[in-house]
């Protein structure tokens, strides 16, 4: 039978360790991957004149647009308009046709925003998904019926 009760054990190997390493590495990789790229960190709408959309791209040809939108100066310059710009990406050529017959008026497109861009998704953040087909009305500060100070 067994003479030597306290025969020495077989020593593990490093690979459980390993293989323990590498799952932790995808599984966090997979999980950065996804919330930098894949998850949609803002969802909303912009309205403003559709300055330019192009196709552009080295490898993956993608439709990229620039929509400036108008607004009020800070509380330092008051009373003064500033523009801001809205710079895009659109995947679906159906939205970047809509959008070509649009240009250089004002247009309302609803839109997702990720934390990282993908090449084939686009170069900007923000990615157009559609576009409202009504023309958006032209922004008013005041009527001049209205009374400005009391």
């Amino acid at each position: 039978m067994n003479e030597n009760p306290e025969a020495p054990k077989k020593k593990k190997s490093g690979w459980r360790w390993l293989v323990w390493l590498l799952l932790i590495l995808i599984i966090g990789g997979g999980g950065f991957f996804y919330f930098k790229y894949l998850w949609v960190f803002s969802d909303g709408t912009k309205t403003g004149e559709l300055n330019s959309l192009t196709y552009t791209g080295y490898i993956w040809k993608t439709y990229e647009g620039e929509i400036i939108l108008t607004g009020y100066g800070s509380k330092q310059n008051s009373g003064s308009v500033q523009s801001k710009n809205f710079k895009f990406s659109v995947k679906d050529p159906e939205v970047a046709l809509q959008l070509s017959k649009m240009t250089g008026y004002r247009v309302t497109v609803h839109y997702k925003e990720y934390k990282g861009a993908l090449p084939w998704r686009g170069y900007e953040k923000a990615v157009v998904d559609y576009v409202n087909p009504d023309p958006a009305p032209a922004s008013t500060v005041y009527d001049s019926e209205d009374t400005l100070f009391l």
